[in-house]
């Protein structure tokens, strides 16, 4: 499916007019006449992008954005407005807009904004994406310390972490805030929950800040590849010392067995975890490890 432009629009003709051009470029063109029904085609279909007309009757496009946002928080909103005052502007940009085009709109502006900003938002999703399916627990925030995203693995933490706290984030801005206007080269304590909760500063981009949780490492035992690999006690002894590259006469010295026991015991580990060497084996190991 082509790339999906929402466009909301009081106005038939402008409707007409840009549904059209999306379509001659090769976008999917939805269309709404009022925010009511941007809002409920949104939640049918999601956009890559929005395009609002700023004055609406009964919803306003301000109020259609901000409502948008919160089930479509990483889709660019693009304002059509008439109005050149600065603080309609503004108002748009704080209700979530990204962008803006004046009245009457020329085709050609939008669509090169469109692409432009449909790329950007890709490629945002993408690098997020990376980030969630690597398990890192990073997140963003904005000058004022507030939450912009975070890695479904940050959000886990703050579940556990802050279950009493009904809304953790609003909680350790100030925090943020205060750490962020000062030296953030040293790491930031936060004592706010059931378990301090450490920051580590990662980079800036424009006015966003990528902040990570340090995560205290605990040391894993045998016990846990018996657990998570089908092998017994003895066999999650034998392969621990193994993903330390301990050799078998290391490992029976170890393990006060003698060296033909401890490759009998390889040879079942191998059998079980389906491989044939002791690298194959180890790399499983420490995988669980996470050495």
């Amino acid at each position: 499916m082509s790339d999906v432009v929402l466009v909301v629009d009081d106005s038939p003709e402008s409707l007409g007019m840009l549904n059209i051009a999306l379509n001659n470029q090769g976008f999917t063109a939805l269309v709404a006449l009022n925010g009511i029904q941007a809002l409920a085609i949104a939640e049918k279909v999601r956009p890559d992008v929005v395009l609002l007309d700023a004055l609406m009757p009964e919803m306003d496009g301000f109020e259609t954005c901000r409502r948008l946002k919160q089930n479509l928080p990483n889709t660019p909103v693009i304002f059509m407005t008439g109005l050149s005052d600065v603080e309609d502007i503004v108002k748009g940009f704080e209700a979530g807009g990204i962008d803006y085009v004046t009245k009457p709109i020329s085709p050609d502006e939008v669509i090169a904004r469109i692409k432009t900003h449909i790329r950007t938002a890709k490629q945002a999703l993408s690098a997020h994406d990376a980030l969630d399916h690597a398990g890192n627990t990073v997140f963003c925030v904005n000058e004022l310390g507030r939450l912009s995203w975070a890695t479904p693995r940050v959000h886990q933490l703050m579940d556990t972490l802050a279950s009493t706290d009904a809304s953790p984030w609003a909680t350790i801005a100030p925090l943020i805030k205060q750490w962020l206007q000062g030296d953030h080269s040293q790491d930031l304590l936060i004592p706010s929950f059931s378990q301090p909760i450490k920051l580590a500063y990662e980079r800036q981009q424009n006015d966003k800040h990528l902040l990570r949780i340090i995560q205290a490492k605990t040391e894993k035992t045998p016990a846990d590849l018996q657990q998570s690999l089908p092998i017994t006690k003895r066999e999650s002894e034998v392969l621990y010392w193994v993903s330390y590259g301990k050799t078998s006469w290391e490992i029976a010295q170890i393990l006060s067995m003698s060296p033909r026991t401890v490759n009998k015991h390889l040879e079942q580990i191998y059998k079980k975890l389906g491989v044939d060497n002791r690298t194959s084996a180890a790399a499983i190991s420490l995988r669980i490890l996470g050495v």
